[in-house]
């Protein structure tokens, strides 16, 4: 029997995809064919791919919604795993729980309609829940470091742990997650009551900033760089001359010199040299090496 005529049998009822080109899923609107694309429904769905990939040797990786990811035009070999489908979240007093595959700005405006704050500092944040524990994501000053409470993990041996905050060892765009090799299943976070009305306030107030300063109308894959200490990583970029500066189909927003956006059917071969050409010449320009924040992923064609 051939992998593929096991993978049938023993995977049936799993919505799995071959040779499914991921620039139709990546938020940079680039990236080559995943070998197979697997949509589970549920978390012992995504347990057997894992437990069958183990098994069979065959790679496999969560991709979260692709927000922040840059999948090289080669693609990607073995299973790639969309959680899209796990994406309940529910209210329980002051205490969110929401899937991994959870969008997080959809999560932000449940906490509003319950009046719950805490979680305002993410309305604006694109992707998923699971991909926002696994790198911390923050903006204006919150980050999800500071309401997490626990979270469920599959385990790189597809066994179901609980975790806590204090067991994520969260640093700047950073957990313990990346380096275990875990898969976020879903997470808690402790909120706390307040005004619906102030809290709207503040969630309108963040998307107007979000939307005056970054180049939302264009494919992106978000803040490419993180933020040198003391200093902000698209200010050293404009003033190293390079906004509009381009590569291919991929050029510096003008809006935003820490985006870098799709104009022109661009491809990832094109991001990936034109984070390295910003990043030799930003440090040409003030010494300052930027470090990628952006994850890029997968083979080169």
């Amino acid at each position: 029997m051939s992998v593929i005529e096991k993978m049938l049998e023993i995977l049936e009822g799993i919505d799995i995809r071959f040779k499914e080109p991921l620039h139709s899923y990546s938020y940079t609107k680039v990236g080559g064919e995943a070998d197979y694309l697997v949509f589970p429904r549920n978390r012992f769905e995504l347990a057997r791919v894992v437990k069958f990939a183990n098994q069979e040797d065959i790679p496999w990786m969560v991709l979260g919604n692709a927000s922040n990811i840059i999948v090289r035009d080669g693609g990607i070999r073995g299973f790639v795993i969309l959680c899209d489908k796990l994406n309940n979240v529910s209210v329980d007093g002051y205490t969110i729980e929401a899937e991994a595959g959870a969008n997080l700005i959809e999560t932000t405006r449940i906490a509003l309609r319950h009046s719950l704050t805490g979680f305002e500092f993410a309305c604006g944040i694109p992707g998923s829940v699971g991909g926002a524990v696994f790198m911390n994501a923050g903006a204006y000053g919150g980050e999800i470091a500071h309401i997490l409470q626990s979270c469920k993990v599959l385990t790189k041996d597809g066994e179901i742990e609980t975790l806590s905050a204090k067991d994520l060892a969260f640093g700047y765009r950073h957990s313990a997650i990346q380096e275990s090799g875990s898969v976020v299943l879903s997470a808690k976070f402790a909120l706390a009551p307040g005004s619906h009305q102030i809290i709207k306030q503040e969630m309108d107030r963040l998307t107007h900033l979000r939307e005056l300063k970054q180049p939302l109308e264009y494919p992106s894959c978000g803040s490419v760089f993180k933020r040198p200490v003391g200093h902000f990583a698209g200010q050293l970029i404009s003033e190293a001359g390079l906004k509009g500066y381009r590569i291919g189909g991929v050029e510096v927003s003008e809006k935003h010199a820490g985006f870098m956006i799709n104009v022109a059917d661009g491809t990832a071969k094109d991001y990936e040299d034109l984070i390295e050409s910003v990043i030799e010449k930003v440090k040409e320009h003030s010494g300052i090496t930027l470090e990628r924040e952006v994850r890029i992923l997968g083979e080169s064609k």
